[in-house]
């Protein structure tokens, strides 16, 4: 084994050559999202969370003789412990164990040909990692189907399984009381240990659980949760004939809440806007091209403009509370104003009759600007 440690240490620098250890990681996390559409569906961090381990783990094997210690191994069974508890089958979870391993046979080959490494060499190399990825993918499967025979045995999960059905409108037994109505509400939140800390607020006026890979509820009454809960977006109440449409709309929601950074519980309603624009990234980068053609990304005044001009009308179009939002003087918010206007030729103001249409473009051209450079 010893003879050994030289060839396979060289492979590790292989992997980790042409940007390190990163490079390798968000290939492998690219190429599992990719692979596998459950897993694309769940948060990015969750995924690389878990790549990080198995990349840590194939590497370390790779600088040891291809021996994987128990920690690693710990570590890959916690990943299908994980994916079970968020509901990815198997077969879902091994679709993106297998590309992201794919792609790492890639990078091997592609980096061996570069270094002009013999075509033996190449194969025994791949041989070995190969064997390194199989005893982790054995123990990840290992943990996911353990996971799923204690989560069929308990009530609870049984209850979680439920949650699932009535999301996706699908048939669930007993169903929900169609004289009563529903708040569906979906977080952020994947990590089962953090999920498991917040469930306890959901979970006391209804069901609770990880859906999809994010923690889900359908409760009868708004929850109680703490200051520092994440992000979290609750539906008005509604028939449970609604609870899927309503799920949907959720879903969406998050996802664009969490692009502004918006943390704890917030309404669907109020999330609407920034919902709807969201949907349409192409239409709204025209329109920042449209209102906003005249200003350079490159010239950082122009995005003090942007960012003042967005603040205001957020604010209202009053002066006072939008500069003491940025912390700059209120003589600074109108001349930033004025400017914007000048430069691009247009009123942030529309007319009495079109007063609300000027304004919702307005601020949809804004908030698209700054990430469209």
């Amino acid at each position: 084994m010893g003879e050994e440690w030289p060839a396979l240490r060289m492979f590790r620098d292989l992997l980790t050559s042409g940007g390190g250890d990163r490079s390798l990681l968000e290939a492998t996390v690219a190429a599992a999202r990719t692979g596998s559409p459950l897993v694309g569906a769940l948060p990015e961090e969750e995924v690389r969370r878990h790549v990080r381990a198995m990349v840590r783990a194939a590497l370390t094997a790779l600088g040891h003789g291809g021996e994987i210690g128990e920690e690693d191994l710990a570590a890959a069974g916690r990943l299908g412990a994980d994916r079970a508890r968020q509901g990815v089958p198997v077969a879902a979870l091994l679709d993106g164990f297998q590309a992201g391993r794919s792609q790492v046979i890639r990078l091997v080959i592609e980096r061996g040909r570069a270094a002009g490494l013999p075509a033996d060499d190449l194969l025994e190399g791949m041989t070995r990692i190969d064997a390194i990825t199989t005893q982790l993918e054995h123990r990840m499967v290992h943990a996911h189907r353990i996971t799923e025979l204690e989560m069929a045995r308990t009530t609870r999960d049984s209850a979680v399984q439920r949650l699932r059905q009535l999301l996706h409108g699908e048939p669930a037994g007993p169903p929900l009381d169609p004289g009563r109505t529903y708040h569906c509400v979906v977080s952020e939140v994947s990590d089962p240990a953090m999920a498991q800390r917040l469930e306890p607020g959901l979970a006391g006026s209804g069901l609770c659980g990880l859906v999809d890979g994010r923690l889900a509820a359908l409760v009868t009454r708004p929850p109680a949760l703490p200051d520092a809960a994440p992000l979290l977006v609750i539906s008005p109440a509604a028939p449970p004939s609604a609870i899927p449409e309503l799920y949907g709309l959720c879903r969406r929601a998050l996802q664009a809440a969490g692009t502004q950074g918006r943390t704890g519980l917030c309404r669907l309603t109020d999330l609407a806007l920034v919902t709807a624009t969201a949907a349409e990234p192409e239409l709204g980068r025209l329109l920042a091209a449209d209102l906003l053609g005249a200003l350079d990304p490159g010239e950082v005044f122009h995005h003090d403009l942007v960012t003042t001009a967005l603040a205001y009308l957020d604010h209202g179009g009053r002066v006072e509370p939008t500069a003491t939002a940025l912390h700059v003087h209120p003589n600074t918010v109108k001349y930033r104003v004025r400017r914007l206007q000048e430069l691009t030729g247009r009123p942030l103001t529309g007319p009495g009759g079109g007063a609300v249409t000027h304004t919702a473009q307005w601020w949809w051209a804004l908030r698209t600007w700054p990430g469209d450079r």
